[in-house]
């Protein structure tokens, strides 16, 4: 098999984060490439492959980062894009297993293959697993992902994947896993977070973010307004009481 190139741009760089990976100083490394095209998602030039204003970093920066840092940081969170698909995954969990980081995989949970064989694997199955949640299962391929058709085949079958990716994070223990959505006007509403808790277990922990408007994907969502502070707390104090672990982050 040929050796990856490590001083190819690969993703970017987050030298120390005390937010991505639950109760640890950590470094991220976001990288380049997805099976998705959300369209409020404002990760563009990562997501696409495209020129952005953000200067892209190689692995080798990485690693130098991550042996400097050694001592200092104690995990590193692989994101993206989508590290499930890239190559670089299993050589940066590798790396960081060496210098004894803990290691924080981000993933958009449609991908349940190959997430099984990441939990599988002892060399590779990481520490925490972070799940991006985005609405009702059922809504996914009216408003996540138009050209879904293309990739999965039916919405039966995309469904089935966010369901068994949710099935494999579940499995995890307590402190090893969460799930994430993005509170997108009109992707999350009541409704879908009544659905969407009747398939996470009851000591979820389940953290919401704020929905920014700025350089989407889909150039509409940059004119969508967020919900304003007293919407998103009535929706999350609402997410609160069908599971406890619910939260602002």
């Amino acid at each position: 098999m040929a050796t990856l190139p490590l001083d190819k741009p690969a993703g970017v760089l987050v030298k120390t984060t005390c937010v991505d990976f639950p109760g640890l100083v950590a470094g991220s490394f976001f990288l380049k490439g997805c099976n998705l095209r959300c369209p409020y998602c404002y990760n563009t030039g990562l997501v696409l492959d495209t020129p952005s204003d953000v200067t892209l970093n190689t692995v080798q920066e990485l690693f130098d980062h991550m042996e400097k840092r050694q001592g200092i940081l104690s995990g590193i969170v692989i994101s993206g894009g989508e590290p499930l698909i890239n190559p670089y995954t299993p050589l940066i969990i590798k790396k960081a297993r060496e210098l004894s980081y803990k290691v924080k995989l981000d993933t958009n949970g449609t991908l349940p293959d190959e997430l099984e064989a990441f939990l599988n694997n002892p060399d590779l199955c990481p520490d925490f697993v972070a799940m991006d949640y985005k609405t009702s299962p059922e809504r996914y391929s009216e408003t996540m992902c138009p050209a879904f058709s293309k990739l999965y085949g039916n919405k039966e079958i995309f469904e089935k994947k966010v369901l068994r990716c949710i099935e494999l994070v579940s499995s995890l223990p307590k402190d090893c896993r969460e799930w994430r959505t993005v509170m997108v006007p009109g992707l999350i509403t009541k409704k879908d977070l009544e659905v969407m808790a009747g398939f996470l277990p009851e000591d979820a922990s389940w953290q919401f973010a704020q929905f920014m408007n700025g350089n989407c994907i889909d150039p509409a969502y940059n004119t969508l307004t967020p919900y304003t502070d007293d919407e998103l707390k009535e929706l999350i104090t609402y997410a609160k009481t069908l599971i406890t672990g619910a939260e602002l982050r």
